[in-house]
């Protein structure tokens, strides 16, 4: 147990992270997110103060369909003050859930905003509700067994809806932080928590712990803030588009009117797209982009490596260890998982945009240089029940 956010979290549970991690591939994990911090909104200017303050567009969510989005809180120079995800269960109310480190901080920002917005109310719940993770193949069929009523969101990312367990209500949508394509997440009242924990682990769901929750999230590729995003290990500021997955957090949907660092937010757009065509006249906007990496030689690269193209550095690793992972027979979409796990050295790197995916380059781990290759992907979660490792030869 650590502190974290304020609050008291497992790293870890008896079982260890890597059974941890390889339960929630092969089966269900169970996490206890109730850490991050969960603000309501309500009133009739809540759309267009979240359109203003979020680079996603709020819009967009529809309560019978796909109700959740992941989104970025950004500045005006079009960094991150924080990531997050927004859930619209109701019509007249939002659930935005922030980290839990981040918590305070974004609280004084939309503090200072809202005065400008009229009919907005923003209330901190984080601890009066429960906020719980079920990730993983065996998820759904966890869920049905213990389901009173109510329907099961469709199986689509960001879709939501209303259950009721043992006698609770429960708002739950089709979203983590893992990278399954079967996953759920489960709001409730704080008072019925414990319990559904409980019902939950009697089913067969394997609760998991920080460290097996980061080596999930980065196999997925998923930033996190701290690492992904918000510094880089030389202080400067990493922009919001340098990461792969905050792309599809920021609209510019006319909808959305003069948010929040939208005017550099298209500056880096526009830079990408030369990027993608091998134009790198708009590093200026775009320095580093966030990359996988595959450590083929022996070692692992850890937070803060420096990264050598050839003889040049062109960057440091973000997040990075040693992670198990399932085999699988086969090809495609018709490989089964097997019986049988390894573990694979990988990471996630901030590198000058210029550095492509298959090319060579090599860690400075304590003064040794170690093989890498940059990679599109370390799982790709296409074809669902099972996120299937993608193993570099």
């Amino acid at each position: 147990m650590v502190e974290f956010g304020g609050w008291e979290m497992p790293i870890q549970y008896p079982s260890g992270i890597i059974e941890e991690h390889l339960a929630t591939r092969k089966g269900s994990g169970l996490f206890d997110v109730s850490h991050m911090g969960r603000f309501i909104l309500t009133g009739r200017g809540s759309t267009e103060f979240l359109q203003h303050v979020l680079t996603n567009n709020v819009k967009a969510l529809d309560i019978d369909h796909v109700g959740a989005q992941y989104t970025i809180i950004a500045n005006e120079s079009g960094g991150a003050i924080d990531d997050a995800y927004l859930y619209h269960f109701s019509e007249d109310e939002y659930v935005l859930v922030v980290n839990a480190a981040n918590r305070t901080k974004d609280w004084k920002h939309f503090q200072t905003i809202l005065k400008k917005f009229d009919d907005v109310c923003l209330e901190d719940r984080t601890e009066e509700t429960v906020m719980i993770a079920l990730q993983g193949p065996a998820s759904r069929s966890i869920l049905e067994q213990v389901m009173e009523s109510g329907s099961l969101p469709e199986p689509k990312r960001n879709s939501i809806g209303n259950i009721r367990i043992a006698g609770h209500t429960f708002r739950i949508s089709c979203t983590g932080y893992t990278g399954e394509p079967i996953c759920f997440e489960l709001f409730a009242k704080r008072e019925v928590g414990p319990a559904t924990w409980d019902l939950l682990i009697e089913q067969g769901a394997a609760p998991i712990g920080l460290g097996a929750r980061d080596t999930l999230r980065l196999e997925a590729g998923l930033p996190l803030y701290g690492h992904e995003l918000g510094k880089d290990p030389e202080g400067g500021e990493i922009p919001i588009m340098a990461c792969p997955l905050a792309r599809f957090a920021v609209s510019f949907s006319s909808l959305k009117g003069d948010f929040l660092g939208r005017e550099s937010l298209s500056q880096q757009f526009d830079a990408m797209k030369k990027i993608l065509e091998r134009d790198y006249s708009g590093n200026r906007v775009l320095p580093r982009l966030i990359r996988a990496m595959v450590v083929t030689g022996r070692g692992i690269g850890r937070e803060g490596a420096k990264v050598f193209k050839a003889d040049k550095h062109v960057g440091y690793i973000t997040s990075g260890t040693r992670i198990p992972y399932w085999s699988f027979e086969g090809n495609g979409p018709n490989s089964k998982q097997t019986s049988e796990h390894n573990l694979r050295s990988i990471c996630l790197a901030y590198v000058e945009c210029d550095v492509l995916e298959g090319e060579k380059v090599m860690i400075d781990i304590r003064g040794k240089y170690i093989d890498a290759v940059v990679v599109p992907h370390h799982i790709r979660s296409d074809v669902p029940p099972y996120a299937r490792p993608i193993i570099y030869r």
